[in-house]
């Protein structure tokens, strides 16, 4: 059997494009030639499975009081299951807990990361073995957000507790002793409309910095 590796995220796991003309099909997610999943998939090889499980405007574990479905709290025990068994699952979330509505200090941001691994931790998908989980915390949403048209919905302090993110996420990590990758190392870009989603080439540099570290992990 393959090696199974779940991606759980939002809009920047499902591909979302803010920008058409950085898409090949001019829509708005970027093809299987594009996302940063189906890039890893064809860099790490047909021993590999990597699941795709996206979805714009996913949160950690606050339930928005606007759009439903979109807690990854509780989703993550069906998920995974459907899935097992599963040998990596990496999260990255933390960008739509940031939102205004939500009231959430970083801090707080972090508590609901953490509530989240250890549900996915608890879950029975990991085959007999240990829970092997990989947290990415997202690069830090540019000051650029705050004049597009996303500004009003998002609010003035998501930017300000997004660059806390990394920080807190590394902490709460060490604590639960899973693996941590801070994605605005990299230098993933963003692009010049909302400021807070991955270009093409953002994707493409997400997706060789994880072909060098999976393989280390599974």
């Amino acid at each position: 059997m393959k090696k199974h590796i779940v991606c759980l995220g939002d809009s920047n796991t499902h591909g979302y494009c803010a920008d058409p003309a950085d898409c090949a099909d001019g829509r708005d997610r970027f093809n299987e030639s594009e996302r940063w999943t189906k890039l890893l998939q064809q860099k790490l090889g047909e021993d590999y499975l990597v699941i795709e499980e996206g979805l714009s405007g996913r949160t950690t574990a606050f339930e928005d009081p606007l759009y439903e479905g979109l807690s990854a709290i509780s989703y993550v025990t069906p998920c995974l299951m459907s899935h097992e068994p599963v040998d990596l699952l990496i999260i990255m979330l933390g960008t739509n807990d940031t939102k205004d509505r939500f009231s959430a200090s970083a801090p707080c941001i972090g508590l609901g990361l953490a509530r989240l691994v250890r549900k996915a931790k608890h879950t029975d998908c990991w085959g007999g073995k240990e829970p092997n989980i990989l947290v990415i915390a997202p690069p830090p949403i540019g000051e650029g957000m705050l004049r597009s048209s996303v500004a009003g919905t998002m609010g003035q302090g998501c930017v300000e507790k997004s660059r806390l993110l990394a920080q807190v996420y590394q902490a709460q990590c060490s604590l639960l002793n899973v693996d941590f990758l801070d994605a605005g190392s990299l230098g993933c870009e963003f692009n010049q409309v909302d400021f807070m989603h991955l270009t093409k080439k953002g994707h493409a540099t997400l997706a060789e910095a994880l072909s060098k570290q999976i393989p280390q992990l599974i």
